[in-house]
């Protein structure tokens, strides 16, 4: 993967340098392309700290500082977030299954929970997707086999939406739902070595969207390396579309961060489903979607839920 790390790193340094000449979003361009200017970050992030303490702001460090944002409002920290298991340890225990998608010819999609958090069996039905077993046990080539960075890239908005976790009709299907709590995972599980998370939200000014960003520790809170961490995510995410690079707002090591390059394209798709449902999305509710859908890349990881969030 040493190629792989190498683009990841040229693709991060261009990126880095094209964004000083992208202009700070200044009008509203949420429901039309799904993006957000700092401004609605801001709200997005002020409506999740108020429903949801764990997170909280964060102002950085001063020689980091971005004119677009509040001095007090850089990025969204939680920290100390649980990960009992390894990646490996749901596809061993059979916690994976290959979904295709009508029109993908890259072998399906690989769902990481199929009967766990966020999955709803009454309301995550879509009419696009068969199981394998249902379609005669076709079996998906996987992703992290293809050469194609491009196709392999950030694609995890469009899965979320894919995955029928959306459902118009029910707004509910949007939103986190509670997991097993920590002392529940860990007795079933029967996993000894627990690692923490520190988990930020940044806003991508290229992008115009969130961002984010894990730092993992292990039991005696000590930094995990980084191939450590990457037995955290998803086979089918590590090192295309989680990368390490360099954290915006904070100095040190490069941290684990989801590539966010398809996500306006995909939630401007999100606003429209819930749009022909007869509802609709408003922009405070953009990290309740991002926080659900990201669950994907991140199976093992156990951030903070709640549901206490409506349109």
């Amino acid at each position: 993967m040493a190629m792989q790390d190498f683009l990841n790193n040229v693709k991060g340094a261009a990126l880095g340098a094209a964004e000083i000449f992208v202009p700070v979003l200044k009008e509203s361009k949420f429901r039309e392309t799904g993006v957000l200017t700092p401004e609605e970050f801001v709200i997005a992030g002020d409506h999740l700290v108020h429903h949801c303490p764990t997170w909280q702001w964060s102002s950085g460090e001063q020689s980091k500082t971005k004119p677009y944002l509040p001095a007090d409002k850089h990025f969204l920290l939680t920290k100390n977030v649980p990960c009992y298991r390894r990646f490996h340890q749901l596809e061993a225990k059979g916690q994976e299954k290959i979904i295709e998608i009508e029109g993908d010819t890259d072998g399906g999609w690989v769902d990481t929970h199929p009967d766990g958090p966020g999955q709803d069996s009454s309301a995550t039905s879509a009419p696009v997707m068969e199981t394998a077993q249902s379609t005669g046990g076709k079996a998906a080539a996987g992703a992290a086999d293809s050469d194609d960075d491009d196709d392999e890239e950030a694609g995890d908005m469009e899965d979320f939406l894919d995955s029928g976790m959306l459902d118009a009709n029910d707004p509910g299907t949007l939103l986190p739902t509670t997991v097993k709590t920590p002392s529940q995972s860990a007795e079933e599980e029967g996993i000894e070595q627990t690692r923490t998370y520190d988990l930020h939200i940044t806003y991508d000014k290229y992008y115009q969207t969130p961002r984010l960003w894990l730092i993992g520790y292990n039991e005696a809170r000590k930094p995990l390396s980084v191939e450590q961490m990457y037995e955290d995510f998803s086979a089918d995410h590590a090192k295309k579309t989680i990368t390490m690079e360099s954290h915006p707002h904070v100095s040190g090591p490069p941290m684990a961060s989801i590539h966010p390059c398809r996500h306006a394209e995909v939630m401007k798709k999100i606003i429209q489903t819930v749009a022909d449902g007869g509802r609709e999305l408003d922009v405070h509710n953009y990290l309740v979607i991002f926080l659900k859908f990201v669950q994907a890349v991140i199976p093992t990881i156990e951030y903070d839920y709640t549901r206490n969030f409506s349109f």
